[in-house]
């Protein structure tokens, strides 16, 4: 009769320690925004980990060659943290870059000499830009709080490259795409997140064609995607 209270007691020891594991699990599971936002910085990573290794090799532009060695610094250390995080809430995470951003790398491996400053420059505005954008949208609609720090650390570090790529497009006279008065898109200007770098969205990709993009502050204009002119 002992032997069966002790059983008794036992279970209920294993239901107590599995309630509350059952429970932290539960509460761990990322919404769709928080997944969609990992997944989509993880390939930004990718893809500015390559251009800015192929900004180091082929730029012809010294600045070009630096901001690539600093971009291939300060996202590798943020994917260290997406790809920590990503595995804390059991999100799986693509193996590559997304299509849009393998094109815009191949265009850049065919370009050379003052054509691929030009190019790359152009490129990392936009893929900049649509970071910024889903960073913003992630800090003020994601709801696992790990990924929200995460987007409120690499919040600074995609604004400074952005500053960065402004002032050079400046000097060498490329378009830069529209954003507010401090160069920053106005938090919560699209209704769709665009995967950073290239999408299948309205948003083109880096060097794409005319489309409209949403105005800072929400509303919408017709501009022309960076490089167009």
């Amino acid at each position: 009769m002992l032997g069966i209270k002790r059983l008794g007691l036992l279970a209920a020891l294993v239901l107590v320690g599995v309630a509350p594991a059952a429970a932290a699990q539960a509460k761990a599971q990322p919404s769709e925004q928080d997944t969609q936002y990992l997944q989509a910085i993880h390939q930004v990573n990718l893809f500015e980990i390559t251009t800015g290794e192929l900004a180091q090799q082929k730029g012809q532009n010294q600045r070009v060659k630096d901001l690539g060695k600093m971009f291939v610094t300060d996202h590798t250390q943020l994917d260290q943290t997406v790809q920590q995080t990503a595995s804390q809430l059991n999100v799986q995470l693509p193996n590559g870059p997304t299509a849009d951003q393998q094109a815009v790398i191949d265009r850049l491996n065919n370009a050379s000499g003052k054509n691929f400053d030009r190019e790359w420059v152009t490129a990392q505005l936009a893929g900049h830009l649509q970071a910024i954008q889903a960073t913003q949208t992630e800090i003020s609609q994601g709801s696992e709080q790990s990924v929200i720090q995460l987007a409120q650390t690499a919040l600074p570090a995609l604004q400074t490259h952005y500053d960065e790529l402004v002032q050079l497009a400046q000097q060498l006279g490329i378009p830069v795409p529209q954003a507010s008065a401090t160069g920053t898109p106005s938090p919560g200007a699209t209704t769709e997140s665009p995967a950073p770098g290239g999408t299948e969205t309205e948003s083109p990709a880096p060097g794409g064609t005319e489309t409209e993009s949403p105005a800072p502050g929400g509303g919408t204009n017709e501009t022309p995607a960076p490089g167009v002119s």
